[in-house]
């Protein structure tokens, strides 16, 4: 029942009014399923289940009632925490559609100069396309930019500005949803029902689903890339308890 719920109101509001609506729910939520089985690491708070999340085929047990993070996020946010300086360094970041598991967060950081943008979101500072961006080149030191390319029709127009912004030494990362069992990434642009699209992209609004030559994409445009299987460092235990998606690649770029 719950994951029918989901499911319709994923596909049938959109996701500004999404967003804005979840500063209500949440807290409901974060009571109601109060537990100690799972923790989300962003927050530390535990449950005794996740909510299931999906547009096609519906994941269970993967989005955090408190901070509404998905795999994703918390791999993420645990990288960043336990691999990288970006909690302590002074940084100059660009947040492309910012997620609510991060942006409170973020912006709270007193060692980040942080900006967002976005088209749509309403938490997006700067309203911009990402293959026209209105920003100076190499000036930020992180750019976060994460299940933004897959909607893109022209990713490459996107990767080529993403570099051209980042500073000499910077670091993009750039996740998106990826089948690392597909050699060659898919599109079709013939498929216009929204179903289909979903059942096949994995979300209606999707225009490609990535396979591994994404990598090799992104070296293309410039970018050193590393290759992160960051739950390769984390326990069987750790992977279970965080909720993550074992065996996740987190693409860490650098310019």
């Amino acid at each position: 029942m719950i994951k029918k719920v989901f499911k319709t109101i994923l596909n049938t509001i959109p996701r500004p009014i999404l967003i804005r609506a979840s500063y209500f729910v949440r807290p409901v939520l974060a009571f109601a399923l109060k537990g100690n089985r799972f923790t989300d690491p962003i927050d530390g708070k535990s449950f005794r289940t996740f909510l299931p999340y999906g547009y096609g085929n519906q994941r269970n047990n993967v989005l955090s009632p408190s901070t509404l993070s998905l795999e994703r996020h918390r791999l993420l946010w645990l990288y960043l925490k336990n691999e990288t300086d970006f909690f302590s360094k002074q940084l100059k970041v660009l947040h492309f559609a910012p997620e609510q598991a991060f942006y409170n967060r973020f912006i709270k950081q007193k060692n980040l100069d942080y900006t967002t943008t976005d088209l749509e979101s309403p938490l997006a500072d700067v309203k911009a396309d990402i293959c026209n961006l209105p920003f100076e080149s190499d000036l930020y030191d992180v750019i976060l930019c994460n299940h933004v390319l897959e909607h893109i029709p022209d990713d490459t127009k996107a990767m080529q500005e993403l570099y051209r912004i980042l500073k000499p030494g910077g670091m993009a990362i750039l996740q998106i949803p990826q089948d690392l069992s597909r050699e060659k990434t898919f599109e079709d642009n013939s498929i216009i029902d929204k179903k289909e699209r979903a059942k096949i992209f994995g979300q209606y609004d999707h225009v490609r689903v990535y396979g591994r030559d994404y990598f090799d994409k992104l070296r293309r445009i410039g970018f050193k890339v590393d290759e992160v299987n960051y739950t390769a460092k984390l326990s069987k235990e750790e992977v279970e308890k965080y909720c993550l998606a074992k065996g996740e690649i987190i693409p860490v770029c650098y310019k």
